[in-house]
């Protein structure tokens, strides 16, 4: 398992972190840090040795009740991705998001739309990994997610504090049981119930030995989407991560 990190949406922020990181994950976006902004020299040399990953856009909808605008998000999905292939991106984290997730029959928009987006990034090399965001009034839920993914064999991006958020431990525990096998990224971090998130891992109420025991072996990318630029916090997640998941920085 490689552990990298998350760095926000600004290629000086990829200057600043901790160079001993196996990769970053970097925020792109029309509205954020558009891709064809993006200067190919200086991103090659605040990355040095590390790979990129990409975050496409945090806020875009996946799915709309009008079929021209879910063409035109596939269409503008499709232009971000081929931009940051030519950047080198391994992988892209989309988010599981609908206009409405509660009509069961606009399940099946969601899962095609998953499926062009993610047959787009196949087409230019770059592995788009669907994460769960169900404890947002947007986000698909934790059980819709793993079905789509299974049926159009998109990989998931599992945030652990994210599904914590929604449901708990016994949240994470069962979407694991049932998906672990599709999880090729993960979104490391903590949080508490009140809602403090994305906080260094260990100091919120995450059981860790829990994730370790449903992803014994895994060997995919796992990013601290920790909000800090202390690299001694980060250092110290990633110390308790390659503690309870193996892998090195």
């Amino acid at each position: 398992m490689e552990i990298g990190l998350t760095v926000g949406a600004e290629v000086g922020a990829v200057e600043r972190s901790p160079s001993e990181f196996a990769f970053v994950e970097l925020g792109i976006g029309a509205g954020s840090l558009p891709p064809s902004s993006i200067d190919s020299d200086r991103l090659d040399a605040a990355l040095g040795d590390r790979d990129l990953l990409v975050h496409l856009p945090y806020d875009q909808l996946l799915t709309s009740y009008a079929p021209e605008i879910n063409d035109a998000i596939v269409t503008y999905q499709c232009r971000l991705l081929e931009e940051v292939a030519g950047l080198g991106a391994k992988k892209a984290v989309l988010h599981a998001t609908s206009a409405d997730r509660d009509d069961v029959e606009f399940r099946d928009t969601a899962a095609e739309q998953l499926r062009r987006v993610a047959d787009a990034g196949r087409d230019v090399g770059v592995e788009v990994v669907v994460e769960n965001v169900g404890h947002q009034h947007k986000g698909l839920q934790l059980s819709v997610l793993g079905d789509i993914a299974r049926e159009t064999d998109t990989p998931v991006c599992f945030d652990v504090g994210h599904a914590y958020m929604e449901g708990g431990n016994d949240a994470i525990k069962r979407f694991l049981r049932s998906h672990a096998d599709r999880v090729s990224h993960l979104h490391l971090h903590d949080v508490r119930r009140r809602g403090d998130t994305h906080i260094p891992v260990g100091a919120g109420e995450v059981d860790y030995d829990l994730v370790s025991q449903e992803l014994a072996g895994f060997d995919g990318t796992a990013a601290l989407e920790v909000f800090t630029e202390d690299a001694g916090l980060l250092r110290d997640s990633a110390d308790r991560v390659a503690d309870h998941l193996g892998g090195e920085r």
